[in-house]
């Protein structure tokens, strides 16, 4: 693929690439990246993990002028986490950028801090709708002098029924913008708010056929009034440190949760009905392997990004071929491979018909792996503490760290990832020596002080 160092990108953003050991760019940066540069308004379909963020990310900060003061760069995501995601990579790429002040404005927070942070307006602003639109309702955010609009993952957007909340935001931007919008699938609805908001788009479509990345499929034709029993089958067979299982509705992630969990699992369940802290912590637990088993629905899953996902499972399979890919995209990155096993009842091999017409290769079909019926599940490797404790505290990863390997002396290599939040941080300990941890943590403290420890 060509070097980043081909296009007319700004010292500082080419500098920034250089330092995080970004040389090539990846097909839809390689395709986006050009028309983008040239001001051109842009819908991209990739599936996630193909680079997209810095696709946008590049585009948009090569449009900042950081001798202006004002918004000039607005990025739109359907959920908090990615939200922060974004505006952690875009920080990232815009570390060695003089002057630029980048906020992230999501909702499920308070308002009055954010309300504060804007008294001096940053250039780049990333959120969710429903919180920017609060904020310009407000007074307290500007957007008339954006440059650039960008709309990521507008397919779960549309789905999550943000319709009306960006298209009242669009008033309030000037009619000479750039619009990018990124997106894992371009159903009709996509197409349509293309038309509306963006003027000659060129359109870029990378793709994500499982035979483009190092996944292998297996499908099992399963009686439907037996699919749990099959699901349990297959986790059984899979003992992976991490598995994800897509759900179509938020009743099945719970009550599968709640089997699984019965049964001995290590399961939790995602959806679009938790409370932020909830989904917080479900997404800490799954990502520092502190709970085996996540299951999800496709829209809360958009907000979770996992490098080594070794297994995906579809309890069912979607209607949508395109959202089939999306899912199994999850798996095989990074040079990985990855394994995806779907459940199909009779009653969808209609939809396996249409995916197998989407991809243009025959589906592998397999038996359904033979289990021991007293086998019992393995537990997660991983155990999460909480701390009542974050960022509002002074408290960093390196404390914590210090506390466990010191004190509580455990090897480095018994702790695993910790997230520091505002008020409280969590940190993932070694399955066996949690207890251990526990109990020293909270004899002992984090540098001199005594804090709330509690293992979750």
């Amino acid at each position: 693929m060509p070097a980043f160092t081909e296009l007319p990108l700004p010292a500082p953003l080419l500098r920034a690439l250089d330092a995080g050991g970004l040389a090539d760019m990846t097909p839809v940066q390689a395709r986006a990246l050009p028309p983008m540069l040239a001001g051109r308004d842009v819908v991209a379909q990739a599936r996630t993990g193909t680079g997209k963020t810095i696709a946008f990310g590049l585009g948009l900060l090569a449009r900042i002028d950081g001798g202006a003061s004002g918004v000039q760069a607005l990025v739109l995501c359907p959920t908090r986490e990615l939200a922060d995601q974004v505006g952690g990579e875009i920080r990232r790429l815009a570390r060695f950028v003089p002057n630029l002040k980048l906020l992230t404005l999501c909702g499920g927070i308070p308002l009055r801090p954010q309300l504060a942070s804007l008294a001096h307006p940053p250039q780049v602003v990333v959120g969710t709708p429903g919180r920017i639109q609060e904020l310009v309702d407000h007074g307290a955010l500007d957007l008339s002098g954006v440059r650039v609009f960008v709309l990521d993952e507008a397919d779960r957007m549309l789905d999550m029924g943000f319709h009306d909340p960006i298209m009242a935001l669009v008033t309030t931007l000037p009619r000479a913008r750039q619009t990018l919008m990124f997106s894992a699938t371009v159903p009709d609805a996509v197409r349509t708010i293309s038309r509306g908001l963006q003027r000659e788009a060129v359109e870029i479509t990378v793709a994500d056929e499982a035979g483009d990345v190092a996944i292998e499929q297996q499908f099992f034709e399963v009686d439907g009034a037996r699919r749990y029993e099959a699901l349990e089958r297959v986790l059984l067979a899979n003992r992976e440190p991490s598995t994800l299982v897509f759900c179509n509705t938020r009743r099945e992630t719970d009550d599968l949760a709640t089997g699984l969990q019965r049964r001995g699992f290590s399961a939790l369940s995602l959806h679009g009905d938790l409370e932020q802290r909830e989904r917080e912590e479900v997404l800490v637990r799954f990502t520092n392997r502190s709970c085996a088993i996540l299951l999800a629905t496709d829209v809360a899953a958009r907000g979770l990004d996992i490098d080594d996902l070794p297994l995906v499972v579809n309890w069912e399979l979607s209607t949508d071929p395109d959202v089939h890919l999306h899912r199994i995209g999850r798996t095989g990155r990074a040079g990985r491979t990855g394994l995806a096993l779907s459940l199909v009842a009779p009653a969808e091999l209609a939809r396996a018909h249409a995916l197998e017409a989407r991809t243009g290769d025959p589906l592998r079909w397999s038996p359904l792996p033979r289990v021991d019926p007293s086998q019992r599940p393995s537990p997660a490797v991983m155990s999460t503490l909480r701390i009542d404790a974050g960022r509002q505290d002074k408290l960093r990863p390196g404390d914590v760290l210090g506390a466990l390997t010191g004190a509580a002396g455990l090897a480095g290599d018994a702790v695993g990832k910790i997230a520091v939040f505002p008020t409280r941080t969590y940190v993932a300990v070694r399955r066996d020596l949690a207890a251990k941890a526990l109990e020293r943590l909270r004899s002992a403290g984090i540098k001199g002080r005594r804090l709330r420890v509690q293992a979750i």
